[in-house]
């Protein structure tokens, strides 16, 4: 394939304004920025591409996979000190799945950067889940290589932790599990739950559940189903508990 030259300088002069200007957006700037744009080099630009020493990202993805699982596993460690190793293992599974590192790579914009070949191009590889997903793993590793883990930690301090805060996930995790543990750790006494409410017609009942301790209400939770309100009920018990500072 030949390339005009002007047209090559003119994409190669676009390509590095969006970088630069990416790299401010995320308010980190690459030491190397040649790994930044490596994260970003899909395999099908890469073959159209031969004749320059260009390298596609799966190796990048190799490595940030291992760095975010760390990292989140990490974040969890802490945030959740009562909850169990399988529990911790399926909220993280859910956080580090596919569809969402497609969403943190969509919120980001991730797809305008990726360097793709013409037929990549043509049949959508920029929205394609996979390839994405693909992405954000191996801006972590070039993160990782470039800065270190202090600076993923950052990154996903503004990018990822605050989702997993905010309750974004909450519907992997087992509240009555973490509810349960932190009564017998404490030996403060029994739970018990009771549905208060059913509402609404049978094919759209909404539950009311409530959750007490030695008989005193700890939260009040809404569900399609019983189970599913009194998880609310334990989430609420679990936040109270939390800003009380005690167990009880």
């Amino acid at each position: 394939m030949r390339w005009n030259g002007k047209e090559n300088e003119g994409n190669n002069r676009t390509i590095e304004r969006q970088f630069k200007k990416f790299q401010e957006q995320i308010g980190i700037t690459f030491t190397n920025e040649k790994l930044l744009k490596h994260a970003f080099t899909h395999s099908s630009y890469v073959n159209e591409h031969r004749r320059k020493p260009f390298e596609d990202n799966e190796r990048l993805e190799f490595l940030g996979d291992a760095v975010l699982e760390l990292t989140v596993s990490q974040f969890l460690f802490k945030k959740y000190p009562t909850m169990a190793e399988g529990e911790l293992t399926k909220l993280r599974a859910a956080i580090v799945c596919e569809p969402s590192l497609v969403k943190f790579a969509n919120e980001l914009e991730f797809g305008k950067l990726i360097l793709l070949g013409k037929g990549e191009e043509m049949t959508g590889g920029r929205e394609r889940p996979a390839l994405l997903a693909d992405v954000f793993e191996a801006f972590i590793g070039a993160l990782y290589l470039d800065q270190g883990i202090d600076s993923v930690i950052s990154f996903l301090e503004k990018t990822v932790f605050p989702k997993i805060n905010a309750g974004a996930f909450s519907h992997v995790m087992d509240f009555k599990s973490q509810l349960q543990e932190i009564v017998q750790r404490d030996g403060t006494g029994i739970i018990e739950y009771r549905v208060l409410q059913e509402k609404g017609p049978a094919h759209n009942k909404e539950f009311v559940s409530r959750v007490t301790l030695n008989g005193e209400e700890l939260g009040v939770g809404t569900g399609r189903s019983k189970k599913e309100a009194e998880q609310h009920a334990a989430q609420m018990a679990l936040s109270r508990l939390k800003s009380a500072g005690t167990p009880h």
